[in-house]
């Protein structure tokens, strides 16, 4: 009995399981003897393996199943047309050449439809490839560009603080600027005061005409 894996399908996993039920629906076999074979050569039930190919593995193969189902009903139209020509003729050394010169062309056949097989599924692994390569691609930038975006908050951030301390130093000196002003127009008019009280005042007399003179 096969022990049951509990870890996780691999990409040679999936591999495998396409490829032996590829060739047992091309050799007229049923899936579930697909399934326990697979399961005796990787470790796991018959029908983790049935629930694998039909949840999973399955639609990423339809065109080669329709290959295989193709390729099992032409097996199969020959083989019913050799056992009827083989009840009706006689063996010679003719037929025998014949029938295995057909048996050795039908084998050519479905080796060639077999390597057909073999390319498309490695096309699509090196296409899973490819994928899994732009991805990791695709990450590495995002991971750039959040970066990138931690560095300019940062850099607002800091801008943001300049800016507050240029406002608070225009401030300071705006206040101090309106002070100054304001001491020099106090200063302005404490020395017109200055300048009223020291200017002498004039005296006057009167003349024996009865007009005033100036007296210095």
């Amino acid at each position: 009995m096969s022990a049951v894996r509990q870890d996780a399908w691999s990409p040679e996993d999936d591999l495998m399981l396409a490829e032996v039920t590829l060739r047992h629906i091309r050799e007229g076999s049923t899936q579930l003897n697909a399934f326990e074979e697979v399961g005796e050569r990787i470790g796991r039930t018959a029908a983790a393996c049935g629930f694998r190919w039909n949840s999973c593995v399955r639609k990423k193969y339809d065109a080669a199943i329709q290959i295989a189902k193709a390729q099992r009903q032409k097996r199969n139209s020959r083989k019913s047309q050799q056992q009827a020509e083989d009840g009706e003729r006689v063996a010679t050394v003719s037929a025998a050449d014949g029938e295995a010169s057909a048996r050795f062309e039908g084998g050519t056949e479905e080796a060639i439809s077999f390597d057909s097989i073999i390319r498309y599924l490695r096309q699509w692994k090196n296409t899973q490839t490819e994928l899994n390569r732009h991805i990791r691609q695709l990450e590495k930038e995002l991971r750039e560009k959040d970066e990138e975006i931690s560095r300019l908050k940062e850099e607002v951030e800091r801008l943001e603080g300049e800016v507050n301390h240029v406002q608070s130093d225009y401030r300071s000196v705006n206040d101090d600027y309106k002070a100054l002003i304001q001491i020099m127009d106090r200063a302005r008019k404490m020395a017109f005061l200055v300048e009223d009280e020291e200017e002498p005042k004039a005296r006057f007399k009167m003349d024996a005409n009865g007009n005033l003179e100036r007296i210095e």
